[in-house]
């Protein structure tokens, strides 16, 4: 069985800091890329990150370039989102999704490209 579970998030303030984990089972943890996505109350999901566990191309929004940093534990089959500098716009519901193979550059936050997906964790950044 697939299962992505996401941890970490969490209440904090303007500023501060935030590390999510995604934990990946059920697939070849190898052959998959692993993005961060996140909703807004009544906003459409968006892409957050990406990162190709074959290799270890990442790519960031242009929300969160500079702010947040992807990373993967292939031994361990996670997928992290280190997110700092954290803003109010940033409060979201962040899910962690895989897809097959390799994304690239346009394709990376397409939603339906992504075949598994997380339940999801609530990040919310205080003013």
């Amino acid at each position: 069985e697939v299962q992505l579970v996401e941890s970490g998030g969490g209440l904090v303030q303007a500023g501060g800091s935030l590390r999510l984990s995604c934990a990946a089972s059920g697939f070849t943890f190898d052959d998959y890329a692993i993005g961060w996505f996140r909703q807004a109350p009544g906003k459409e999901r968006e892409g957050v990150s990406c990162i190709s566990s074959s290799d270890g191309s990442t790519y960031y929004a242009d929300s969160v370039k500079g702010r947040f940093t992807i990373s993967s534990d292939n031994a361990k089959n996670t997928v992290d989102l280190q997110m700092n500098s954290l803003k109010p716009e940033d409060t979201a519901v962040y899910y962690c999704a895989a897809v097959s193979g390799t994304v690239g550059t346009y394709s990376w936050p397409i939603l339906h490209e992504y075949d598994y997906w997380g339940q999801g964790t609530q990040v919310t950044v205080s003013s």
